[in-house]
């Protein structure tokens, strides 16, 4: 198999995923838009509470996973590779001692 068929490969399933994320995004959104329902009280509200709150959260992970795959694919497309992310953390010090 030629490698220009492993990167379309690659890039095709990248693009298929990246939409799935999207339609579990706005699902998600759609859930956490619903109105809590006003007869709950005590502990049934307070759980109901804290499913939003961690749609809320699993929403954010995969607004963050989409903008890694989005990335992924520019790169692909770009340079035909995926790129290595360079860890510029250490200063001057660090890179030459001994």
């Amino acid at each position: 198999m030629s490698k220009r068929t492993n990167l379309f490969t690659t890039i095709d399933a990248t693009k298929r995923l990246l939409t799935a994320t999207e339609t579990a995004i706005n699902n998600i959104i759609e859930e956490i838009q619903k109105p809590v329902d006003l007869e709950l009280s005590g502990s049934q509200r307070k759980a109901e509470l804290q499913s939003i709150k961690q749609s809320v959260v699993d929403a954010r992970e995969l607004l963050q996973e989409r903008q890694r795959l989005e990335q992924m694919i520019k790169d692909l497309e770009d340079t035909d590779s995926i790129a290595e992310h360079s860890d510029f953390a250490g200063g001057f010090a660090e890179r030459f001692r001994k």
